[in-house]
């Protein structure tokens, strides 16, 4: 007879694998109860443990680790691009053009694209309003390069909008305020619209190991019922457990009442005035705000969208009122920038104050040592993508040809560790695919070799630094053991090791003895499969078959 109470916590006992565990680095087994983490041992001590209260899970060599954290990233935006003409494999501008045609052969409607990046190919230009016009048969286009933060329109899309007369066109090629217009204008959703897309991109950063995202909305990407709906708000997202919203919105306040304003709609809940408040743009639409100008493209040096002064106001007002501040910058101007925000903020509240607050500054891809040693002086947070580097670094890459021998002191992670900056990782979906373990890779196999790091300090800032970046008051999360959430994902490996970059001095290797805790190795034909994703007790996601 079962007498066990209907309110009494689940018990699960996994056995059989591998637990990535700093308080058992050699653990095996791992038991749940309810939505804690109840033990993590070895597999003869899951033996004595068992007993017929247990749902037993054989992990037939499968790895638990505690789930990852995306922190940086656009839910809707993503739902948009997975559902979008992805245009991520297209090799040569008459491949896009091709992939719009066919687009254009089976609607009448708008045709929005993500994903292409000029710089991989031959032509290293960008299509023309008339040759998206003649691809599409004259339809609307809109077209997202691979950084969102500029786009390609047909002609029929420019004229219905009256592009020509913002600032920012140039022949079908939008930034600024002529890119705003377009995207707005391609993301005219109703709610249900918003939850179709939002739920098809959290259904999908689950089945990656993901338990929670960071949204870093803002007006320029998307209404407030938007981000509201995202976190419960208003409108729906379905009944099913999805992962956790961690939201930002980065919308620039200068007095008391307009901070009050701002945050309102969000019954107090926001993390952050922070996220994609602009500083400056992107190296990919020769946005980012640079000391000096672009190697190719000489006439510029890029787009300050904000002055020192009102930075620092901005970071004074949401330090008083207990949220993030913070802003998206790339260049190294722009950082200066929000440098000289940092100090008056500083001397308007107190740095002890600036300090505690831990601002966020979204990207930092080009920052010297001064700049480094600054973000440590105000505490601040560095929030980055490796797969920026992955996509865009290296010889002939996007950063060379922007930045020339610059491209060298790009997404110091190695750099910024070292000297004591806080990194949380994060994909700036839809930029990046949500896939955690390509950023593990990514930042252990940096472009640069000085800037490489281990698996381990890789992976932290993928789950714990992600919590702690932004503000999670329970420092069990992110981590597998007795007292922590029970939040975590299982993987299907091909090995274990310990992974640092050879460039440190030190090796990789299957040793136990080393008494690290093992990832995954990441020099593999095949990267993990999530097999089972958890959090707070809940199922997210699970694989067929598991």
């Amino acid at each position: 007879m079962n007498t066990q109470s209907p309110a009494t916590p689940a018990l699960t006992l996994y056995r059989n694998g591998s637990v990535y565990s700093a308080a058992d680095p050699f653990a095996t087994a791992m038991l749940v109860e309810g939505d804690t983490v109840a033990w993590v041992g070895s597999e003869h001590a899951a033996a004595s443990l068992q007993d017929a209260r247990m749902t037993v899970v054989d992990l037939q060599g499968a790895l638990i680790t505690p789930g990852f954290v995306d922190a940086h990233a656009h839910v809707t935006e993503t739902g948009a691009a997975l559902s979008s003409l992805d245009l991520t494999g297209a090799a040569s501008l008459a491949e896009l053009l091709e992939l719009v045609a066919k687009a254009a052969a089976g609607t009448d409607g708008l045709i929005t694209g993500y994903g292409w990046d000029e710089s991989l190919w031959p032509q290293r230009r960008v299509p023309t309003a008339a040759e998206l016009d003649a691809a599409s048969g004259h339809r609307p286009v809109y077209l997202a390069r691979t950084d969102v933060h500029c786009a390609v329109v047909s002609g029929t899309l420019a004229a219905n909008l009256k592009l020509a007369e913002h600032d920012g066109w140039d022949n079908g090629f939008v930034v600024r305020a002529a890119h705003t217009l377009a995207r707005t204008a391609s993301r005219s959703l109703d709610l249900a619209q918003r939850s179709r897309y939002q739920q098809a991109a959290l259904k999908h950063a689950a089945g990656q190991g993901m338990i929670a995202v960071t949204e870093m909305a803002a007006p320029h990407i998307s209404p407030v019922e938007d981000l509201r709906q995202l976190m419960g708000l208003e409108g729906t997202l379905g009944e099913s457990p999805l992962p956790q919203i961690l939201p930002y919105w980065g919308q620039l306040v200068q007095t008391e009442a307009e901070l009050a304003e701002v945050t309102a709609p969000f019954d107090g809940r926001l993390i952050g005035l922070a996220g994609d408040l602009n500083m400056d743009g992107s190296l990919g639409a020769r946005t980012a705000a640079l000391r000096a100008p672009y190697t190719d493209a000489g006439e510029t040096s890029g787009t300050l969208y904000l002055t020192a002064e009102q930075a620092g106001r901005h970071l004074a007002l949401a330090t008083r009122a207990g949220l993030q501040g913070g802003f998206h910058v790339i260049g190294d101007a722009g950082l200066d920038t929000v440098l000289a925000g940092l100090r008056a903020a500083a001397a308007e509240v107190g740095e002890e104050r600036i300090r505690a607050s831990h601002h966020r500054m979204e990207h930092v891809e080009l920052a010297d040592d001064d700049a480094i040693a600054e973000l440590v002086r105000f505490g601040a947070v560095a929030s980055m993508q490796p797969g920026f580097d992955a996509a865009w670094g290296g010889s002939g890459g996007l950063y060379e040809q922007r930045l020339g021998e610059r491209s060298a002191s790009m997404n110091r992670f190695a750099s910024l560790l070292s000297a004591g900056v806080m990194v949380a990782v994060g994909s700036d979906s839809p930029v990046m695919s949500m896939s955690p373990w390509a950023a593990i890779r990514a930042a252990v196999s940096h472009s640069n070799p000085a800037e490489r790091i281990s698996a381990r300090a890789a992976f932290i800032g993928h789950t714990r630094a992600g919590w702690r970046a932004a503000g999670a008051g329970n420092f069990m999360l992110g981590q597998l053991a007795p007292g922590a959430p029970a939040s975590y994902a299982v993987w299907e490996v091909e090995e274990l090791m310990v992974q640092t970059p050879e460039a440190k001095g030190a090796a990789w290797s299957t040793d136990p003895r080393a008494g690290t805790p093992l990832l995954p190795a990441l020099d593999t034909d095949h990267e993990p499969r999530c097999l089972l994703t958890v959090h707070d007790g809940a199922e997210l996601y699970r694989a067929v078959g598991f």
